[in-house]
């Protein structure tokens, strides 16, 4: 695959599409815990089909010390044990709201992760679920490529 559009272009391009991403996923990791949000980009990554965001928080959650095989079984978290409730609402929350077209968010959903966190806390998962959307949607579009090392 070859890219389309580098990333260092698209952001020379529209240096606001990157500063605003950034500045949103980062005031809202704030209030919730690193590895928490390291499982939510991931897992939407993986929806979305995003090397190039996979590699980049697989790497940042292995060095914040997130374990590997966790990380191994999180496109299958619902059938381990491995992940608490806390993570589990985040990761349906972080699901359905990724999957909009799709399904419908339902009572149901909202206050299953209702139960797991604050207002306050629904608002910056959410916000975190949306900017990693939205990085997801460019990255896959211009087929951004992620440098591995081996």
């Amino acid at each position: 695959m070859k890219e389309r559009i580098a990333y260092q272009t698209t952001y020379q391009l529209q240096p606001a599409l990157a500063n605003s991403l950034i500045d949103l996923g980062e005031a809202a990791a704030q209030k919730i815990d690193v590895s928490l949000v390291h499982l939510v980009k991931l897992r939407v990554s993986q929806i979305n089909g995003c090397a190039f965001c996979l590699h980049m928080h697989v790497n940042a959650a292995r060095k914040d010390g997130e374990k590997q095989s966790r990380l191994d079984v999180l496109p299958a978290w619902k059938e381990v044990p491995v992940f608490s409730a806390r993570e589990r609402a985040a990761l349906a929350w972080s699901e359905k709201l990724t999957l909009l077209a799709n399904k419908e968010v339902h009572d149901e959903d909202y206050l299953a992760v209702r139960e797991q966190f604050s207002e306050e806390e629904i608002v910056n998962l959410t916000a975190i679920i949306v900017a990693i959307n939205a990085w997801n949607r460019i990255a896959v579009g211009f087929h951004f490529l992620p440098v591995i090392k081996d």
